[in-house]
């Protein structure tokens, strides 16, 4: 087993050479790509520029921008120089990034646009510990402390310091650190999870057991290479000697999708969620007979997958049925997705099963799974020819899970960090033997697939003394085609509420079509006839709940969550404190 990421990425180099490996767009948005060769001269030149500028083994680089092909190029120069990854959401806030600089004493840090080099400038102003800034977009400033990636890769020619990676190969060690990935504290300050190239490599061995991925795949990256989830993935790429198509904005997706067909595709329930509501939004729109069709194929697909999932022979008569649901509707779908999508890994909150069904019946594989930063990312996915829906799939090969005696989900094995950056206290309470205290509620299943209940601290005890799992209910009500977001509120109150965002557009479809009147959008949201509209939908999602679970009241807001409200997270989760903190007057009233 190869026991470096930059030895692995070398050894590819050498198998690959010429093929592709690197495709992403241009200013023009034309599609431009770079092969093995390519790409290798590419993070030689990096190694170099950083040599130049005097950056140290082990020494903290930043980098500091959206997906693009300079993201990963840096990533492996930097890796290639035994120095440490320190990735910054693109969105970071100015905050945020002091923090993680002062922290981690960084000289030197990578950043996509001008907003960015800003923001990292005024903190150099303030006496920060950096020393150079560069540029991935080509930004005009006169400024001796920035310089441009182009001219960046020409310093070494400058002062006589070429290397290649060959030169340095000898010095790698699997115990280096390759990054430190921050996360969110539970007081709101960032923890950096420390990862080893020995973490990274050991994870590829154990996908290999449980995936099917060959060069001759193609994946479309377009969440946040500064998380776990996408960063890990991308490198597994390079493992399998894949195809990495780079989407700088993951808000085109959908509609690069059907030009990059990607045969593979990491995503978050959130993509599903909105993706099915949007197919159901078209389907309504279609004739009577039409959406007969639509919905006997569809029950055809759900038959098939319950064969599928469990690896059983489907009988011939719904093998045929299957042919002509798949001509009819089914294929049709497929081709949302570029129509060669053969599987999607998904992680980073709860899915409902309602909707990972639909998808599978469709012919899209999304491999639902659990994991997290301090595990390098997956501890837990679906098997290809087996897995059972309302889990996260079976344990992965070499890892192990342990549910304490209140529940907590506990990962040892080699995929486990050593600890957080400078917080031997943190470090202390997340690992102990070796277990890594996840904070997850859960439990193993008699065929040791593992069930994610919810965050601990995100259970809410009701006044009357009654556990309620916020995130069970947000999945159910959110399976009404009129809720775009919500989050569930309730800790020590009297009864369970809501925060609610509609779906904007189908609201006001509704409204016309039930002639509710209004002269603008925020007095529909504030309507009577509207708020007794969701009451009567949320009653009967949540007839089967006993009562204490049931949300009792509800506000409609106008305002959407979102990530440049501090409300959602890069990878579209909501950040429920950060919710409630700004709400807590008008949940304060709810109560009232």
């Amino acid at each position: 087993m190869e026991d470096h990421i930059i030895r692995m990425f070398l050894n590819r180099t050498k198998t690959y050479d010429h093929k592709e490996v690197l495709r992403y767009r241009d200013e023009d948005k034309t599609y431009q790509s770079l092969n093995w060769k390519q790409l290798k001269a590419r993070v030689d030149d990096t190694l170099s520029g950083l040599n130049a500028l005097g950056c140290e083994k082990h020494e903290n680089v930043g980098i500091f921008s959206a997906n693009r092909y300079e993201w990963l190029i840096t990533d492996l120069g930097v890796l290639a120089n035994r120095s440490v990854v320190v990735p910054f959401y693109a969105t970071a806030s100015r905050e945020q990034v002091k923090y993680i600089v002062d922290e981690t004493q960084m000289r030197f840090i990578f950043v996509g646009n001008k907003e960015q080099m800003e923001l990292v400038l005024s903190l150099m102003d303030e006496g920060s510990t950096l020393k150079k800034v560069i540029t991935f977009d080509k930004v005009s400033v006169d400024d001796i402390r920035v310089v441009d990636f182009e001219n960046f890769l020409l310093l070494p020619s400058q002062n006589g310091s070429n290397l290649i990676i060959e030169d340095v190969e000898p010095q790698y060690s699997a115990r280096d650190l390759a990054t430190i990935i921050y996360t969110s504290g539970t007081t709101g300050e960032p923890k950096g999870a420390m990862l080893r190239h020995d973490n990274f490599m050991y994870c590829f061995h154990i996908h290999d057991k449980r995936l099917s991925v060959t060069e001759k795949d193609v994946s479309l990256c377009f969440l946040p290479l500064s998380h776990v989830f996408e960063r890990l993935w991308s490198h597994y790429m390079f493992h399998c000697g894949a195809v990495i198509v780079l989407l700088e904005n993951p808000r085109e997706v959908i509609e690069v999708l059907p030009v990059v067909k990607p045969t593979l595709m990491c995503t978050v329930p959130r993509f599903f969620d909105k993706t099915y509501k949007g197919i159901q939004n078209e389907l309504n729109k279609w004739p009577a007979f039409k959406q007969k069709i639509f919905k006997w194929s569809m029950a055809v697909g759900h038959e098939v997958i319950e064969y599928k999932c469990r690896s059983k022979k489907i009988p011939f008569p719904l093998r045929f049925k299957h042919r002509i649901a798949d001509f009819l509707v089914l294929k049709k779908l497929r081709k949302i997705f570029g129509g060669k999508i053969k599987s999607m890994p998904c992680s980073g909150s709860a899915i409902d099963t309602y909707i990972l069904k639909f998808f599978h019946a469709m012919g899209i594989f999304v491999n639902y799974g659990y994991g997290a930063t301090e595990t390098t990312a997956t501890v837990s996915c679906f098997k290809t020819d087996r897995y059972y829906y309302g889990t996260c799939g079976s344990v992965m090969p070499g890892v192990d899970v342990m549910i304490t005696d209140e529940s907590e989900i506990l990962v040892k094995g080699r995929s486990v960090f050593s600890g957080y950056y400078k917080k031997p206290e943190e470090t202390k309470t997340a690992l102990s033997d070796g277990w890594f205290h996840t904070g997850d509620e859960g439990y193993l299943d008699h065929q040791q697939n593992l069930i994610m209940i919810d965050r601990i601290k995100d259970l809410m005890k009701t006044s009357v003394g009654k556990y309620v799992s916020p995130q069970k209910l947000e999945l159910l009500l959110s399976r009404d085609e009129l809720v775009e977001q919500i989050i569930v509120v309730g800790d020590n109150r009297q009864f369970v509420s809501a925060l609610v965002v509609p779906a904007k557009e189908k609201l006001l479809q509704v409204a016309k079509n039930t002639g509710i009147t209004f002269r603008n959008e925020e007095e529909l949201i504030q309507s009577p006839k509207i708020y007794q509209l969701f009451e009567n939908r949320f009653n009967k999602l949540q007839k089967d709940l006993t009562p204490y679970e049931r949300v009792v009241k509800f506000v409609l807001l106008s305002e959407s969550f979102s990530i440049e409200t501090g409300t959602m997270t890069n990878t579209l989760k909501l950040r429920r404190r950060s919710i409630e903190k700004s709400y807590r007057d008008l949940i304060d009233n709810i109560y009232s």
